[in-house]
């Protein structure tokens, strides 16, 4: 199977999904969601026991890709939608992953780079890597990622990040609990190996079964919530901020914000 915008590799029991657009900052296009979801696919159908997904270049990934942006501002309410159901399926296809997975965030990851960053069950990140939920800043809601993020941090910290924007170091990020554990960049794949190493010590069949277990309590609640966050997410598309925001990000210059 090929693709455009990811590379998959094998080495042993590890699966090595690295996003590769550099020249984008590996910004998440309607292209890399389709080439993630038939890797991660893909991953699930192998040999495979654990999934380390990480990025090419100088960043992890840098959130929505301009162009996704711009079409947004045409979009109508189906397509908005439809849009809104497709990270959907992204985010749940890699929280819910049958599999082991580990992120090695070889830079920044903003916006819908740290969703992905964080969905996975262990985040590692190199001492520059930056994190945040910036959807605010543009008129945006970032009723998605809110979902899983305030499983993840609880909510006093998921209210800080969603409702300032800004962003963190790594430092920051592991105090406040979003990633696993520091590593210097020279060393952040040897790291990952190390750790896929030592999960796959255990019993492949009580990876899958546990898993399998901690997806199971959170399915019912997740449900629910991303129903509703689905809906929030397609709504503030058809607002004067969301289209301010947008063309004020895409022409670099100050919004100018009328609350509607």
């Amino acid at each position: 199977m090929s693709y455009n915008t990811v590379q998959l590799a094998y080495d042993g029991g590890v699966a090595t999904i690295t996003l590769n657009r550099p020249e984008k900052r590996n910004a998440i296009s309607f292209e890399l969601i389709d080439d993630l979801l038939r890797a991660l696919e893909q991953v699930e159908k192998s040999e495979a026991v654990v999934l380390i997904l990480t990025g090419a270049g100088k960043a992890f990934c840098s959130g929505m890709d301009l162009d996704n942006l711009k079409s947004l501002l045409g979009s109508s309410a189906e397509q908005n939608l439809q849009d809104s159901q497709t990270m959907v399926r992204l985010f749940r296809a890699l929280y819910e992953f049958p599999k082991v997975t580990i992120a090695a965030v070889n830079g920044p990851a903003i916006a819908g780079g740290t969703g992905l960053a964080l969905l996975c069950d262990f985040t590692l990140a190199v001492p520059d890597a930056k994190f945040g939920y910036t959807e605010v800043r543009i008129g945006f809601v970032p009723a998605i990622v809110s979902t899983f993020l305030l499983r993840q941090v609880g909510e006093k910290q998921a209210r800080d990040l969603l409702l300032t924007g800004r962003i963190v170091g790594a430092d920051e990020a592991a105090r406040m609990g979003l990633i696993t554990e520091i590593v210097p960049a020279e060393n952040l794949m040897t790291r990952a190996r190390q750790l896929a190493a030592l999960l796959m010590e255990n019993s492949p069949a009580s990876l899958r079964a546990t898993k399998q277990l901690l997806t199971n309590h959170a399915r019912a609640e997740l449900d629910v919530q991303i129903e509703s966050a689905v809906r929030e997410n397609a709504a503030i598309r058809t607002t004067a901020d969301f289209r301010e925001g947008i063309s004020s990000f895409l022409e670099k210059r100050k919004p100018v914000w009328t609350g509607k």
